[in-house]
């Protein structure tokens, strides 16, 4: 089965930003009472995942005395505004500017006693803030067939509710013109809506069958399935990607998956993830075995485990010292560990799914738990009989590790946990993987520090840092709602890209220079090719629409192994030389 995403999938403009505005607001608002004028956003996950942060939504502004409201992206009527600034609450305005401009079309043209059509749904927030502009010469005309019943008019205006379908509002306009002689008409639907339907329209045409992701209270994503329906095309809406539990896609050989204007990345990627592992499951043959086994060990842990592994082997070699497996199994079963006993933790934090919470791991928790105890507890015996020095710094790593999600610090303080400081996860987690893979071979002998043990580190630790920060940009929406504070959300994503570019070109100098300056052997060449890879990343998560997030991450993992490769190659070109 081949799925593809269309590009169009998920928040519009004008959604993205009053989330952007209400996530900001979350951040700073301390004891603050913030409401939002009705839901957000159409998507009841997305809701209740706000109200965790404090952002309550409220369909009548009787309900509140004090505060501060948001309006939503649809806008509000005039005379609405006017009675929540009587009570003297705050407003902060998130209309969509698109909406804001029809708004405007509609003041202007009422005034110059036009009659405002709207073309849109009648019960839609949106539809009913416009009509507030229209100062009681507003009407709303839902199909061809309203034309008809329409009382005489002079001078009409017509506008569209910015979610329309651009065909069918055309069709609509033209019978008014039809009707009365002095019409304008100006096209108001968003030019996001019209791609986003454009688009649906030419991959139903081409797919087996299409899934449209979005809340079932969302116009604009029953809009997009009833586009892919008319084209014959077989056609299921879901909200979450618990709802494919019903539907049979064995039949179909081409998929195609688009999202309504309110579906949050983290729901269409879990649809993704879900087609991507239901698809290995049932597809056979040797080529798709190893993929099932490449995926599963990426939602495992197991393939973090052996790229911990590979650093370490790496990290032994680039500092000219004789490789000690023990050494490599305590790399690989503290990353496991540490994973594992994380994402459980990072699971319950989140309030959502992720990517690596199947339905195998929901029914064998316990054991999943189990293993990752296990493994720590191995480690730190491989550990201790590796020497005091190991054991001493695996065990405060740990230590740290264990800690980082849990309350340290007193309640209602800035930060309770490890997790809560600006970008903590992002540089411990390059920290630990670097002391474990590069620290650890050197003071197991010696607890001199070579200027090869600084290099491992610094090459550990830089392929980690990107790779984790990278995972993050991707993540950025869904950690932006939960309130996770990693650096591309406290510096945006342009500056992290620009970061990590920065990052990587440092490493490639000083990887470049490391043998002519006589800190290493030439292996320091050999391993530029995790630097190229890194910068293919860069172009990987430019294509990461393209991709399911399962995948996604293992081809970011897939550095580690890559170090190792290039050792093993460097290696076996010494030997034979």
């Amino acid at each position: 089965m081949a799925v593809k995403l269309a590009k169009n999938a998920g928040f519009c403009m004008g959604v993205r930003r009053a989330m952007d505005m209400v996530l900001d607001i979350a951040r700073h608002m301390g004891n603050e009472k913030v409401y939002t004028y009705g839901p957000l956003i159409h998507n009841p996950q997305t809701v209740e995942l706000l109200k965790k942060r404090g952002i309550v939504p409220l369909e009548n502004i009787d309900e509140i005395r004090e505060g501060t409201i948001i309006i939503r992206a649809h806008g509000i009527s005039p005379l609405e505004r006017k009675n929540i600034k009587a009570r003297g609450i705050k407003i902060i305005d998130a209309t969509c500017p698109k909406v804001a401009n029809v708004q405007a079309i509609i003041k202007k043209h009422a005034s110059l006693d036009y009659t405002v059509l709207i073309v849109g749904e009648r019960e839609h927030p949106e539809v009913e803030g416009l009509l507030g502009y229209a100062a009681g010469k507003g009407m709303v005309v839902g199909s061809r067939e309203e034309v008809a019943v329409l009382p005489a008019l002079g001078k009409v205006c017509v506008v569209a509710q910015t979610t329309q379908n651009k065909g069918e509002y055309r069709e609509i306009a033209s019978e008014i013109a039809g009707r009365f002689p002095e019409t304008l008409v100006f096209d108001t639907i968003c030019e996001s809506t019209d791609r986003r339907q454009a688009e649906v329209m030419e991959m139903a045409a081409g797919m087996d069958a299409m899934i449209i992701v979005g809340g079932r209270n969302s116009a604009n994503t029953r809009r997009l399935a009833e586009i892919s329906k008319r084209k014959g095309t077989p056609t299921f809406h879901i909200e979450t990607a618990e709802d494919l539990e019903r539907i049979d896609l064995r039949s179909f050989k081409r998929v195609g998956v688009s999202a309504g204007a309110s579906t949050p990345n983290w729901i269409i990627e879990k649809v993704l993830d879900d087609i991507t592992v239901s698809q290995s499951e049932r597809e056979k043959g040797k080529v798709r075995g190893l993929l099932n086994l490449w995926v599963f060990a990426v939602r495992a842990d197991i393939y973090s485990a052996i790229g911990a592994g590979c650093l370490l082997f790496t990290s032994t070699i680039l500092q000219g010292l004789t490789l000690n497996f023990i050494n490599i199994a305590i790399a690989a079963l503290y990353v496991f560990s540490m994973h594992r006993l994380n994402r459980i933790t990072d699971r319950k934090i989140r309030g959502m799914e992720d990517s690596f919470s199947g339905e195998a791991y929901r029914r064998h928790q316990k054991t999943y738990v189990a293993f990752a105890v296990l493994s720590m507890v191995t480690a730190l015996v491989l550990s201790f009989l590796a020497g005091p020095a190991p054991f001493i710094l695996l065990f405060l790593i740990s230590s740290v590790g264990m800690l980082y999600a849990v309350r340290i610090f007193p309640q209602g303080w800035r930060f309770e946990r490890m997790k809560d400081l600006p970008g903590s996860k992002n540089v411990l987690t390059a920290l630990a993987w670097a002391a474990v893979t590069a620290l650890v071979p050197q003071i197991e002998l010696s607890l001199t520090v070579t200027v090869g043990m600084v290099l491992a580190f610094f090459f550990s630790f830089a392929l980690v840092f990107v790779k984790s920060t990278l995972s993050d940009m991707i993540n950025i929406q869904s950690d932006r709602l939960i309130g996770r504070e990693t650096i591309p959300v406290l510096i945006g994503e342009k500056k992290t890209r620009n970061l990590l570019v920065g990052i990587s070109v440092l490493l490639f100098v000083v990887m470049t220079m490391a043998h002519p300056l006589g800190w290493s052997s030439t292996l320091s060449f050999a391993l530029l090719t995790s630097i190229f890879y890194v910068w293919i990343c860069f172009y990987l998560y430019d294509r990461r629409a393209e991709l399911s997030s399962i995948v996604t991450e293992g081809l970011l993992q897939t550095n580690y192994v890559i170090s190792g490769l290039s050792t093993l190659s460097w290696l076996f070109m010494m030997r034979t030389i």
